[in-house]
Order: structure tokens, then C-alpha cells, then sequence
């Protein structure tokens, strides 16, 4: 499991809306110094919106609080080889398909592969929207899993 905290920045009747700042690997890296990523990172201050399902009503939640969410390693993992394997894996097909009689085709068809491969991964997305087993959810103040009965 993996446990992030963030600020919660909307409500809605389903889910929660928190925010939490983007972390680099600046943190394990030896150049700390000699580095410009980890100076543009604290200078930019970006942050990431995460969706967070919950099954209970949101009335005890406000903007502004900080909440515990957690997703399964598995998840991130099938999630970046879906996100990424599936479109690459099918603009190659794409390009072996449209054939070797010239490089305009192959092109063509590695592209057509490529949105294709796009199309899927939106796909499963929308289908895997409101599902607990692929989305964080949260945790209590006591570091208690909720809602995690699928696991």
C-alpha cells in the first residue's frame, strides 16, 4: 500500500478532490547541489490533484483539511504498464501491419497503431472510473484502512 497525504481542495457527493505537492527523486540523489531539477522543483511548487473515492458521506470533510489516502502497489503498476506498453505495442503492430512498401505507410500505420492504443487506454479509464480496487481511497486519522474490503 501506498500512503499519501494531501489537502482536500473539493467535495463532491462521491469522492473528494486533494491536492498534494509533487515529490522528485531529488530526495535520494547524491547531486544535490549541483543539480538544477530539485531548484526548478522547489521554485515551481507544482502540485497534483488526486481523485479520492469514499463510500461514507463527506459532511465531516471541509476544504482546507489534510486526509490520508492509499493505493495499491499493484495498481500503479498495472496502470503504467497499461498506460504505457499498450499504446507503444500497438503503434508497432500498427507500423508491421501497414506493411514495408514505404516508409509514408509504415509511418501511417505506426501512428493509426498509436491512437489506437490511445482509445484503449481510454477505455479501460472510463470503465475503471468509480472502481475502489483501481482508485485511492482514504484512510482514517488513525492510519485504519477504509474501505478496502477488496483486499
Amino acid at each position: 500500500m501506498i500512503v499519501e497525504t494531501g489537502t482536500v481542495v473539493a467535495v463532491e457527493s462521491d469522492s473528494l478532490w486533494v491536492e498534494t505537492i509533487q515529490k522528485t527523486a531529488c530526495e535520494a540523489c547524491v547531486a544535490k547541489k549541483g543539480c538544477g531539477t530539485r531548484v526548478l522543483s522547489k521554485l515551481t511548487g507544482k502540485t497534483n490533484r488526486i481523485r479520492v473515492l469514499q463510500q461514507q458521506s463527506a459532511d465531516d470533510l471541509v476544504i482546507g483539511q489534510d486526509v490520508s489516502f492509499a493505493i495499491p502497489e499493484d495498481v500503479i503498476v498495472k496502470s503504467s504498464m497499461l498506460v504505457y506498453i499498450v499504446p507503444i505495442a500497438c503503434s508497432v503492430l500498427g507500423a508491421w501491419l501497414a506493411g514495408s512498401t514505404s516508409d509514408l505507410t509504415s509511418i501511417l500505420g505506426a501512428i493509426s497503431g498509436l491512437l489506437l492504443g490511445g482509445l484503449i487506454v481510454n477505455i479501460q479509464s472510463k470503465k475503471t472510473r468509480n472502481d475502489l480496487r483501481y482508485n485511492p481511497v482514504l484512510f482514517d486519522g488513525s492510519g485504519v484502512k477504509q474501505n478496502l474490503d477488496f483486499l
